[in-house]
């Protein structure tokens, strides 16, 4: 039995993360490798695939073999229809959650200076980006949202620590002149 190749090809036909539980769920009671024998295998596939145009990464969600973000540009051309854009305010919203989760409605719409479209938290939560927490103990019991393994997963992410401060991006000060100057154009 070669772990290695095993390894890779359910990666390969998942087209999802596996977790180290599930990939330890392909073999039987008898030959289960060790946690450290599947660890020093998914690393020694990893270094097997450094000079070729996928890699193995890990995230939220486990293990996943992806394209290279270098090669993208000539994979996606294998798509006709263009993937979804997202409005600005769109993302800043998704922004403000995975910042400061957990959030309410009416925190981001105060950080934002503007309302929330319904759509938005919608599409989000369809999208499963997003997840009701709870609800915050006021009147009315607003939702609390925040991220989902999913949000991870999609931005390659293994953590929310995994996340640029927001310092790195850009002055605080900056961030929230655009953010108010957006509001208008929602």
């Amino acid at each position: 039995m070669q772990l290695k190749l095993i390894l890779e090809a359910a990666l390969l036909a998942a087209g999802e993360p596996l977790s180290p539980e599930r990939l330890e769920s392909l073999f039987t009671e008898a030959e289960r490798p060790a946690r450290a024998e599947l660890r020093a295998a998914l690393d020694a596939l990893a270094q097997d695939l450094e000079a070729r145009g996928i890699e193995l990464v890990e995230v939220a969600g486990g293990w996943r073999l992806q394209v290279r973000s270098a090669l993208a540009p000539w994979v996606s051309r294998l798509w006709e229809d263009k993937p979804g854009r997202y409005s600005r305010a769109t993302l800043e919203t998704l922004a403000l959650i995975a910042w400061r989760q957990p959030i309410t409605r009416g925190e981001i719409e105060a950080v934002r200076g503007v309302a929330v479209n319904s759509g938005i938290v919608r599409a989000l939560l369809d999208r499963g980006w997003i997840r009701v927490l709870g609800h915050r103990e006021v009147p009315g019991r607003p939702a609390l949202y925040g991220t989902t393994r999913e949000f991870l997963d999609h931005f390659g992410l293994k953590t929310l620590a995994d996340l640029p401060a927001l310092a790195e991006l850009r002055d605080p000060a900056v961030i929230g002149a655009e953010l108010h100057g957006a509001a208008g154009r929602d």
